[in-house]
């Protein structure tokens, strides 16, 4: 953030100072939350948790080097005490389901006011670009992406993972300081108003919408309520602004009309200004593809697994030739370009010849098909075609739609030919993707559902061999990832006679 006095920060978020000698003393350094992370010349941000209060931190903080403390209530430290209250932000927020008092809202709503306050100086100062990217699927690799490309340009902020709530979104937002050139943000709704409302914390310049799915369906309740969502990030641009939005996907294509910003398209459409054609994929299902743009054509070579990777390219090109990139810089970046996201498409080998995919930090129908189709290229691919397995949980928040998804992800992996998939879990949406599967079979043998992660491990190291490939995908909920991370673990592998080769796994985003 920019540097600011504790008078300063008190009159942005509304607070009042207690216990402060020095109203001009500055805060120089960073905005914390994790008292263990606190340096010199940090602000302090007291917040409650499921199981201990922020506030109860103070001291600590203090005492770490902190300047002064953002709380609910005076804590015998210097502080900027804003009133709790039971508004503010959209109730998104991992800190606002512990929040009974309304202290954690108080906070989170000071918290914006100062990211917005530091950002709108840092833009109005000419050397900051705020570029939002929004969509139901492929927001984090997309970030990374974009973070890879701008990077020859110019210092870039940009959310570790998908760090991209309403305490995420402003806590990276005040990462940016007279140094950063571009703040790219991943924004994300469980509601309407809710990228609005992110918008509203750091305006961006740019904004990238990816797609329009199906995840977070239970609480928008259609496509249609999705859309017009995530169009509230193009509605929020400026009319210098810019707007790059996917030509393949109708409904994103068609809030061209909700902005009064320029419009770039990507995609494989013939109309798109970006556009992608000639695409294969290697044997790890990386993706090699011509891009035709105004400033000329190139072949990319993508780093990152699987096909759906080329659309999140496209955008990501869009938007650094916009800010000034030449497109042989761009290109150069693209193929290097390797996400620190992790447990999304993290593509390891061992050296007993096993393949796996986890891609287990978290699952939404689009995201899921597009790792099942990764998954059959990258088995298909080899000279001797090798067994595939998907090892799926359950995806959240789909509402009534649960078991017609669920459903319809079983059919889909049969249909693509994955060798056999492994369904964990007991609830009905784990049926029915097991289900799914067995009816789309042939002989009832393609699908197998077992009960929990210890039962999926063990079914593995009985029949998983070398050569096969194994994706692991479900809900961040069901903490699937502990199969795949079994499966490369040195131990497990030695067990089976060989180590870890880690020198070819890497992290990105299949979506969700």
């Amino acid at each position: 953030m920019i540097e600011m006095t504790l008078r300063e920060i008190a009159d942005v978020v509304g607070g009042t100072l207690h216990d402060v000698a020095d109203p001009e003393v500055r805060v120089t350094g960073a905005v914390e939350f994790d008292s263990r992370r606190i340096g010199s010349g940090d602000l302090f941000l007291a917040l409650p948790g499921e199981r201990s209060d922020g506030h109860d931190y103070a001291g600590a903080a203090i005492a770490a080097g902190a300047v002064a403390v953002l709380a609910a209530r005076p804590v015998g430290v210097p502080a900027i005490v804003v009133a709790p209250n039971r508004g503010g932000v959209p109730s998104t927020s991992v800190a606002l389901s512990h929040d009974a008092d309304g202290s954690g809202a108080a906070v989170l709503a000071a918290l914006a006011a100062l990211a917005r306050a530091s950002v709108s100086r840092l833009v109005a100062a000419g050397g900051l670009t705020v570029v939002g990217v929004t969509g139901s699927s492929g927001k984090t690799s997309t970030k990374d992406l974009l973070a890879a490309v701008l990077a020859p340009l110019g210092t870039v902020v940009a959310p570790p993972g998908s760090f991209n709530n309403e305490l995420g979104h402003p806590w990276t937002a005040l990462r940016a300081d007279a140094g950063t050139r571009f703040l790219v943000l991943e924004m994300s709704a469980r509601g309407p108003g809710h990228i609005a409302a992110l918008a509203e914390v750091a305006p961006p310049g740019i904004g990238v919408v990816l797609n329009v799915g199906t995840a977070h369906l239970g609480e928008f309740g259609s496509r249609e309520a999705i859309a017009k969502t995530k169009g509230e990030l193009v509605e929020a641009l400026p009319p210098t602004g810019l707007a790059v939005l996917n030509a393949d996907d109708p409904q994103v294509a068609a809030m061209a009309t909700r902005t009064s910003a320029r419009v770039v398209t990507v995609g494989q459409a013939a109309t798109a200004d970006v556009r992608a054609t000639d695409i294969r994929l290697d044997d790890q299902a990386r993706a090699e593809f011509t891009v035709h743009t105004p400033a000329g054509s190139a072949k990319v070579r993508l780093a990152v697994h699987g096909e759906h990777h080329v659309g999140n390219a496209l955008s990501a090109i869009a938007v650094a030739l916009e800010c000034g990139a030449d497109l042989d810089t761009v290109v150069a970046a693209l193929s290097g370009a390797r996400a620190a996201s992790a447990r999304r498409m993290d593509v390891r080998t061992t050296a007993d010849g096993i393949t796996v995919v986890n891609d287990s930090y978290n699952a939404n129908p689009d995201s899921v098909r597009a790792a099942l189709k990764a998954l059959v290229s990258m088995a298909r691919a080899a000279e001797t075609p090798r067994r595939s397995w998907a090892v799926l949980g359950e995806m959240g928040e789909l509402g009534e739609e649960s078991v017609i998804e669920h459903d319809a992800i079983g059919r889909l992996a049969v249909r693509l030919d994955v060798s056999r998939v492994v369904v964990v879990g007991t609830g009905r949406p784990a049926r029915a993707l097991h289900q799914g599967a067995v009816m789309e079979g042939s002989w009832g043998e393609e699908s197998v559902i077992v009960p929990d992660i210890a039962a999926a491990i063990a079914l593995l190291e009985q029949e998983v061999a070398p050569g096969d490939v194994v994706l692991v995908k479900a809900s961040k909920s069901v903490g699937l990832w502990e199969v795949a991370e079994h499966l490369t673990d040195p131990s497990a592998v030695a067990a089976r006679g060989g180590a870890v080769n880690n020198g070819v796994g890497q992290d990105t985003e299949a979506a969700g």
